[in-house]
């Protein structure tokens, strides 16, 4: 049903700006479905990567639905700040010239930026060169990098953009009190190493950073939603070498971040490879950490560890699973292989070694991989940009929420689009639709003994444990929790049973549903 709604509205909002193209956008605003605020199946993951969208009212849709599962944080990729012009900015011109070339000025270098965004006056500083030009359906900014605007040399920056997607973001997040975390404009890649950044162009891209910084206090800096902003250049978070240029663009970019947006978040979210041969073991995470965090500059900083299953990088599995073999979307990834010849340890062992390692000002999160590294005949994922991804099931998602146990704050997760959305045929449901329909399962995270007023016990940590049972196997023991509490989304529930050696756990909540997956611990 929801489905059809959205495309009705989207085929309206199209017919309406096809025939009313200069209304204003609050009347775009206007003409959107009423919002409606509810959490309706509220499931642990409470962010996700989201793209910007030109109309308001598809972005009204996308922010509701993340809504109604539980979401409360938005994240959007920095576009690439490129060297050169890139095709989408070959016919922007200005006087009848290229944008590329100013009269009077030397132009040294000249850089693309491809956003969906549109920025407000302040970003026009040098008159004459700083221009905003409107043509065949886009918006082009024209901007001078350089520190004076009489400088004989300078460097430019061209923008086009097809939309105010970011800002259309806000508004929604802000109505549902959400927050947002807009990326940052992403470092130039070495043509040689495209997994570093260029750090030849550095000054240019923290000068266009800090305009853009600026531009975003002024037209956010009052809105609740601004939460801070995403560092958009991937690293490992491993030991990394003293001149590591990763680091070094981190500091440089987060400098400035400190300078135009003083107490505003930066969300950095490294990835973790447990592949033997290839990846690092746990204990590397430390270093890694340690060398993240020197980087915020004195923000507060939240590093969201890439879980690595959607990539195959690192595994999901229990304690009595390393002589197992690998399940068979991680073949193609390290082999037909047992769990602990093919990686140095699972998700969990990660993440809880990460918590442990989190230096002072910096919040731990977990961005859990919503993909599979390919994808299967007949299963809709990502086709385009690659590498090819397939879609996961709503029991695998559940199995990395237990493996990511009660260590990060926060889960979040890429992405939203297509992963959660995408439908292989129209009357199959989507990812989304799958948590939507089954948001009651129980999810347990961690078990540990623990003796309450004298009586031993068990405390078990999850989501969805309210009322009801645990099945304790293969003792077959079925006890009735007696103690429940919760913390923010956590839950916690203790039982008086201590269950000797390796044993598989099983919830039925107050409401009748059972653990998609059984604990084991």
């Amino acid at each position: 049903m929801h489905r059809v709604v959205l495309w009705v509205v989207v085929a309206v909002a199209f017919v309406v700006s096809l025939v009313v193209p200069d209304r204003s956008e609050q009347d775009r605003q206007d003409e959107c479905r009423a919002r409606d605020g509810r959490v309706t199946a509220p499931y642990p993951i409470t962010g996700y990567w989201v793209i910007p969208r030109a109309d308001p009212c598809v972005t009204r849709g996308m922010v509701e639905a993340i809504h109604a599962i539980g979401g409360d944080t938005l994240i959007t990729f920095g576009p690439r700040f490129s060297v050169g012009v890139e095709p989408e900015l070959a016919g922007c011109a200005v006087d009848g010239l290229p944008c590329a070339e100013v009269a009077g000025k030397r132009i040294r270098q000249v850089y693309s930026y491809v956003t969906s965004e549109e920025f407000g006056p302040g970003l026009l500083r040098c008159p004459g060169t700083d221009r905003r030009i409107e043509g065949e359906g886009r918006t082009y900014y024209r901007l001078s990098l350089a520190e004076s605007c009489q400088a004989p040399e300078q460097d430019l920056v061209l923008v086009a953009t097809d939309g105010d997607g970011v800002a259309n973001l806000m508004t929604e997040a802000a109505a549902y009190g959400m927050k947002v975390f807009p990326g940052l404009p992403a470092a130039p890649q070495r043509p040689d190493k495209t997994w570093e950044p260029d750090l030849a162009h550095t000054a240019a891209l923290n000068a266009f950073t800090a305009r853009v910084l600026a531009d975003y206090k002024a037209r956010f800096g009052g809105s609740a939603a601004f939460g801070g902003v995403y560092q958009s250049f991937e690293l490992a978070m491993r030991a990394r070498a003293d001149d590591d240029p990763i680091i070094s663009l981190y500091a440089a970019q987060h400098a400035v971040v400190v300078a135009a947006l003083p107490g505003k978040k930066i969300l950095v979210s490294p990835y973790i490879d447990a592949r033997r041969g290839r990846g690092f073991p746990p204990d590397q995470l430390r270093e890694g950490m340690a060398d993240i965090a020197g980087t915020r500059a004195g923000a507060p900083m939240a590093i969201a560890v890439q879980d690595g299953r959607g990539t195959g990088k690192v595994p999901v599995y229990g304690v009595h699973e390393r002589e197992a073999r690998v399940e068979a979307r991680l073949v193609p990834v390290v082999g037909d292989l047992s769990y602990g010849q093919a990686y140095y340890g699972s998700t969990r062992d990660y993440i809880e070694t990460a918590a442990r390692q989190a230096p002072d000002g910096v919040e731990l999160w977990v961005n859990v991989e919503a993909f599979e590294p390919t994808p299967a005949p007949g299963e809709c994922g990502r086709v385009d940009p690659l590498p090819l991804r397939g879609r996961p099931t709503k029991s695998r998602l559940d199995r990395q929420v237990m493996a990511t146990g009660p260590y990060g704050s926060k889960i979040i997760s890429y992405g939203w689009e297509p992963f959660f959305t995408c439908q292989a045929r129209y009357d199959t449901p989507s990812l989304a639709d799958d948590i939507a329909g089954a948001w009651q399962q129980p999810i347990i995270v961690n078990a540990v003994r623990k003796d309450v007023d004298g009586r031993p016990g068990l405390l078990v940590e999850g989501y969805h444990l309210r009322g009801g049972t645990f099945r304790f196997d293969p003792q077959g023991a079925v006890v009735r929790q007696e103690r429940y509490e919760r913390r923010g989304r956590l839950e916690s529930a203790w039982v008086p049973y201590t269950p000797p050696g390796t044993t598989s756990l099983t919830a039925t909540n107050e409401a009748g549903q059972t653990s998609a997956a059984p604990y084991v611990f």
